[in-house]
């Protein structure tokens, strides 16, 4: 099976596809500006520690929440705002999702990675208009998509004349709440671009308490010693100061203080794929 070869640059800071792991991580939503430096601080600093590159996460909008009533994040306006200020303080890249078309160009102002959420993944338009903006694009596979499908959105992208494009895997429906990963689509998707395995929505389980998501993050090292094992260019990991308070994706992300431990874990494993 053919590797590809390419590297993907981000913010001319990170190189995706080459020798050193890429961590992108941070709380799910930009719930205030305290909780995305303490946050951002900490990982930056255990990045540095052990040789990880870095890039913020976080989201100023979550539209696809399981409930109307459900958290989704401060105002776009603001969200932003508290993205710029942690980008500028901690002098890290910024990643975050984009949800509509008219959202890619005014996020691409702060964000240098913007993602694609896995439910839209086939959105032609959405995905030419990230495309369109000169930023990283990251695609994450749709729980409902075959991973040899993947390559049609990276087309879609390339199609602009942007190649610094690349997918993440978060799992596949398995029934009703449940999600599964299939190793074999990480060589598979590997194929085309270089591949991010995301942690804790591998663990989560969709709508799964009832008008939100539920996540049993006590399986997130084994999922992800595997996807290390199997071979792939980072991770990316929703990391929280006290995720039972967070106000979205709590139950599959991992606490703050259980990071370093985390990471040592992974790039021991990483180093030995």
């Amino acid at each position: 099976m053919e590797i590809f070869k390419d590297k993907v640059q981000i913010a001319d800071k990170i190189t995706l596809g080459g020798d050193k792991m890429v961590l992108f991580g941070g709380p799910c939503a930009a719930e205030s500006y305290e909780i995305c430096i303490q946050t951002g601080s900490k990982v930056k600093e255990l990045c540095e520690k052990l040789d990880i590159q870095y890039v913020f996460k976080s989201s100023f909008d979550k539209a696809n929440r399981t409930s109307s009533g459900s958290y989704r994040g401060p105002s776009k306006e603001d969200g932003l705002e508290i993205l710029a200020r942690v980008k500028k303080e901690l002098n890290v890249p910024i990643v975050t999702d984009v949800h509509e078309s008219y959202q890619c160009a005014e996020a691409a102002e702060v964000a240098d990675v913007l993602q694609i959420p896995a439910f839209l993944c086939r959105q032609t338009d959405l995905l030419k208009a990230a495309a369109r903006t000169g930023k990283a694009v990251k695609i994450k596979k749709g729980q409902f998509m075959a991973p040899e499908d993947m390559k049609y959105a990276v087309d879609k992208v390339r199609g602009e004349n942007n190649n610094n494009v690349f997918l993440t895997e978060r799992g596949a429906s398995f029934g009703y709440h449940t999600l599964i990963v299939d190793i074999r689509s990480l060589p598979i998707m590997r194929q085309y671009t270089p591949v991010i395995f995301d942690v804790t929505h591998s663990v989560q389980q969709p709508g799964g308490k009832g008008g939100s998501s539920g996540g049993q993050r006590e399986f997130a090292p084994f999922l992800a010693r595997a996807a290390a094992a199997a071979g792939v260019d980072g991770f990316f990991i929703e990391t929280h100061p006290n995720p039972e308070v967070a106000l979205s994706d709590g139950p599959n992300m991992i606490p703050l203080h259980q990071m370093e431990d985390f990471l040592k874990m992974l790039k021991r494993y990483w180093e030995i794929r």
